[in-house]
């Protein structure tokens, strides 16, 4: 494992364009760094704020060839990125996390197999190739969830099915693509762990989400993250990596990956020593893991394209004031409903007064109606 440091102002990479990628670039050059990012779109948020912008496909040879020749570091914001093109840039950068890592990720049938050969709990499945493979009605899969292999995130290319012949009407409707059949569990919380490991092998995490500290009980934290740093020290991984896990009763079931920083770890950017996004860069360049420690509690809430109603932009005054709310606006140039446009986190030594300012800041701000 290549452990060598990186120092600033070293040319880092990124590939993709979004939010995720924006919040790197900010921490990168808040750490000293510049910053290229490769991205298809020509107004892309990260696009907007990086040294360079490189406004090509992912698997543009050009463009790899530029990135491999002037960036000394390359990571991504999204794990739809063609893992050969991981392994190309490979050749001539130090890449993290590495392509076989997001190999997996990227691919459901791989991920849940590797997580079962890891020896950690998930939901019973099945790997769904053709038709025939999907199970009579009378099976204890069912309800189950279909989900496609390849290219599904924030529940897409998903669908719940009670009956075979529900089952096989999603699976036409996924163009019979290679998907998983899962059990669907009756879930009592969903939990994420986001973790870092750096190229060192130490692994540190920060625990759940939107509301932080996770609510729910130390042993369950406690095995949450001991999960995820297992999985990730299986997968040999370096970098920042979101594992998301399912309660159920006593028992605490994975259910997918993300080998990137994750929407909820957003708050760590306000609530505590080092966000996700300043570990991402720490473990790229080969520097031990900061300190994952809240100094404030915190309540991050989600800002979507549906809040600008009848395309009027938010009252965003209402938020600024609460002198504790902390408004992250990402700088895409369309609102669309569904579409997140970004997030504002509440800060409080208090839990219940950061849940109640959120919640007021959320009715003015019109989320969720």
């Amino acid at each position: 494992m290549k452990s060598e440091l990186i120092p600033a102002p070293a040319m880092l990479g990124m590939l993709g364009g979004g939010q995720l990628g924006r919040f790197f670039v900010i921490a990168a050059h808040e750490m000293g760094y510049q910053v290229t990012v490769l991205d298809p779109t020509k107004d892309s948020p990260a696009g907007k704020i990086a040294d360079v912008h490189i406004c090509a496909s992912y698997d543009d040879p050009a463009a790899l060839a530029e990135m491999g020749k002037t960036c000394a570091a390359i990571t991504t914001e999204f794990e739809n990125v063609p893992a050969e093109t991981l392994a190309t840039l490979a050749e001539s950068a130090v890449v993290r996390p590495s392509a076989a890592s997001v190999a997996i990720a990227q691919h459901r049938v791989l991920e849940k197999n590797f997580i079962k050969e890891a020896g950690l709990p998930l939901a019973p499945f099945t790997v769904i190739d053709k038709a025939e493979d999907l199970p009579e009605d009378d099976s204890s899969l069912y309800p189950a969830i279909l989900k496609v292999a390849r290219f599904g995130y924030d529940g897409k290319g998903q669908a719940r099915v009670k009956t075979r012949v529900e089952a096989l009407s999603a699976f036409d409707d996924f163009k019979q693509e290679a998907c998983v059949l899962e059990k669907m569990m009756p879930l009592d919380l969903e939990v994420s762990v986001v973790l870092v490991r750096s190229a060192q092998g130490e692994v540190t995490s920060f625990l759940d989400i939107s509301i932080a500290p996770a609510r729910c009980s130390d042993v369950v934290k406690a095995r949450a993250q001991g999960l995820a740093g297992k999985l990730a020290t299986a997968l040999d991984y370096v970098g920042v990596l979101a594992v998301e896990f399912f309660l159920v009763g006593q028992d605490i079931l994975v259910n997918e990956i993300a080998p990137r920083p994750h929407n909820s770890g957003h708050y760590t950017i306000d609530a505590c020593v080092s966000s996700q996004f300043e570990q991402q860069v720490r473990a790229l360049v080969g520097f031990p893991v900061g300190s994952t420690a809240l100094h404030s509690k915190a309540v991050m809430v989600n800002v979507l394209g549906d809040s600008w109603v009848e395309g009027v932009e938010p009252a965003w005054g209402k938020a600024f004031a609460h002198n504790n709310l902390k408004l992250h606006l990402y700088g895409k140039p369309e609102a669309r409903k569904g579409r997140k446009m970004g997030h504002f986190t509440v800060i409080d030594k208090d839990q219940e007064a950061a849940l109640n300012a959120a919640l007021i800041a959320r009715s003015e701000l019109n989320i969720g109606l």
